[in-house]
């Protein structure tokens, strides 16, 4: 039944036109609640209560693998490096294959998929986007999936990957930011071996505020404290957390005067949980399983070795939880078991 505005009493028609334009016209000052991505020529963009989160920058001149860049904690806290996405004065500028949160290995069928230059004689290969095989939003999470092949700097196709990637929205403003990825790698070409190497793993570069030691704004090796921390789940802290094995390692402090961390968790149906843990003071954090004889102090080169056999998969669940605060007011723990649980 159609409605004629005309044929009402005079008296209701200012009320009628007050209610539908109620109806029509959203409240601009009402936040948009939910998960929303929105895909863009080089990369997703990821939204959280219509805050901007995320994006997964997967194309450009100097893409060798996909990532995760800026990374905002609740608060809008930046809790990555910038460089070498962005070039800020009195950042440290070492390791330039450090880039914000992204998966790499060192040694896979001796290629490398770590570096981004040129290293020991090596040409780096690159991690290539194919598609996307799914892209959604939603009121309480939302995620992608997306394809990927490792070529090698000659060519070769060595092995390929899916990724799965999920995000909820958070309770409230301030509430922990959640980014779950998983990464299925498929032997698609042949035989993987994935060598025993410290250089390798889920890894995020935090931001410089939450650095245990720095550099000065310098590549230069003569590190000096920094206001950051780093913590495991079994109470060690600092430097002592490289090469343990830990259920979730966590960095933490003060970015910008803001209270901030982030842990990364590493799921128990993975492979060799819990992981070993390529954490260093400068801000690197990976989760790594590959680095067997490198953590442990052992002979035997291929101690760590993962091997895939034609056709054959493996799969890996990690979460990186962003909070206020430190790992004990945010119940980091707890948050752990959830995850642990699912």
């Amino acid at each position: 039944m159609k409605l004629r505005l005309r044929s009402l009493p005079p008296l209701l028609l200012p009320a009628v036109l007050a209610l539908l334009a109620g109806i029509v016209q959203a409240d601009p000052n009402k936040p948009t609640q939910g998960v929303k991505l929105t895909e863009m020529e080089d990369r997703l963009r990821i939204e959280l209560n219509g805050e901007h989160f995320t994006d997964y920058i997967i194309q450009g001149e100097e893409r060798y693998f996909p990532l995760f860049y800026p990374v905002l904690a609740p608060g809008q806290v930046p809790m990555t490096r910038r460089y070498p996405l962005e070039i800020v004065e009195g950042e440290d500028t070492d390791h330039p294959h450090h880039q914000s949160l992204w998966f790499a290995h060192t040694d896979i069928n001796g290629h490398s998929f770590w570096a981004v230059r040129e290293y020991s004689g090596r040409k780096p290969g690159k991690q290539i986007h194919r598609r996307f095989v799914s892209i959604e939003s939603g009121e309480s999470e939302g995620g992608f999936v997306s394809e990927n092949d490792y070529v090698a700097a000659d060519g070769t196709l060595v092995l390929s990957d899916e990724r799965t990637v999920r995000f909820e929205a958070p309770a409230d403003a301030m509430a922990p930011r959640i980014l779950d990825i998983a990464i299925t790698f498929h032997a698609s070409n042949g035989r993987v071996v994935f060598g025993d190497q410290k250089d390798a793993g889920m890894a995020i570069r935090v931001a410089s505020d939450l650095q245990v030691e720095h550099r000065g704004g310098t590549g230069k090796s003569d590190l000096a404290p920094a206001a950051g921390r780093l913590l495991n789940s079994e109470g060690i802290e600092g430097k002592e957390t490289w090469g343990k094995r830990a259920r979730w390692v966590g960095a933490y402090g003060e970015v910008g005067g803001e209270p901030a961390g982030v842990a990364i968790f590493d799921h128990p149906s993975n492979p060799r949980h819990p992981s070993h843990w390529h954490s260093r003071t400068y801000g690197l954090v990976t989760a790594n399983v590959f680095g067997k004889r490198h953590f442990e102090g052992l002979d035997d080169p291929k101690a760590g070795e993962l091997v895939l056999e034609p056709g054959e998969k493996v799969s890996f669940r990690w979460r990186f939880v962003f909070h206020r605060d430190d790992p004990a007011k945010a119940d980091v723990e707890s948050l752990y078991r959830a995850f642990a649980a699912e």
